[in-house]
């Protein structure tokens, strides 16, 4: 693998005001050669402005949080990452890599979970580039490259894992978004390393059932949902009526046999069961 190598390139200022220099001196030779008559001279002074010129090449701007990958005839010579104008070889190809920091977000992708629901899932990833030689001779075209292993990496992980729990699963991509978002995090790293790219964050920006269950699946949660919160009023409910025995009995209020017991707790139970308000019903006569 070619790895990244830095090299530190001229101060370009002092390099342009010495060909400028250059430059003027040999214009100057060259009118002092026509006037004298000199003409060997005058032939080298000619002969050494497109010298000068091509020097002029060599100059190029590095701004800041980017560098530039430098080649001599295919050759990797190293990378110039000091911001200013600089000069090197002229001859050396010069290729500009930015070292911000960027995001990218997925289309909503259509996969089966563990469970083979299908589901849409999206995801959003910051990463920038850390290694230039690596993103630029590595592969092909790292941005495209990014992209492709991402969804790549999504997919993945998507399917190792279901969409909700159903069979008290550890990890579920909807309850467990901090573990989901490492473990995508680690994957999208490790086929991006060879790019010389770095993931600094990766997390799930969209996630749902696909349309053709969502429908089944919303039902099926409201039902959990409904059988969840009646759980909770039953409990409730329950220690509500103990609570009142226990205090009736107590305080001796009223002496309750197992069968007025029994409709104390029926009645009790159906007003705080009840979705709808109790209707009172007076009793005048007894329960034998």
């Amino acid at each position: 693998m070619i790895t990244e190598k830095r090299i530190q390139a001229k101060k370009g200022i002092p390099m342009l005001l010495l060909f400028i220099l250059l430059l003027i001196v040999d214009i100057g030779l060259i009118i002092f050669a026509g006037k004298n008559r000199v003409v060997p001279l005058m032939i080298v002074c000619i002969a050494l402005i497109p010298v000068i010129i091509v020097m002029f090449v060599g100059l190029f701007m590095v701004n800041p949080n980017e560098s530039k990958v430098l080649q001599l005839f295919g050759k990797y010579v190293g990378t110039a990452s000091e911001p200013g104008l600089r000069w090197a070889n002229p001859f050396y190809g010069k290729k500009a890599v930015s070292l911000r920091v960027r995001n990218f977000e997925s289309g909503k992708l259509k996969v089966n979970d563990s469970a083979g629901n299908p589901i849409e899932i999206a995801t959003v990833v910051v990463w920038k580039v850390v290694d230039t030689a690596e993103a630029i001779f590595e592969v092909d075209d790292y941005e495209s490259f990014v992209h492709i292993q991402t969804e790549a990496a999504l997919r993945n992980l998507a399917t190792a894992h279901p969409y909700e729990s159903h069979n008290d699963e550890k990890i579920t991509l909807r309850s467990d978004p901090q573990e989901i978002a490492n473990l995508l995090q680690k994957e999208v790293q490790d086929r991006l390393t060879k790019a010389g790219v770095e993931v600094i964050e990766a997390r799930i920006s969209h996630l749902a059932y696909a349309q053709e269950i969502a429908a089944s699946m919303l039902k099926r949660q409201q039902a959990q949902a409904i059988v969840a919160a009646r759980t909770q009023i039953v409990e409730g409910a329950v220690g509500m009526v103990e609570i009142a025995l226990e205090q009736l009995s107590a305080k001796r209020i009223i002496d309750l046999d197992d069968e007025r017991k029994a409709a104390m707790v029926s009645n009790l139970l159906v007003v705080l069961c009840g979705e709808e308000n109790a209707q009172p019903v007076v009793n005048s006569g007894s329960l034998y």
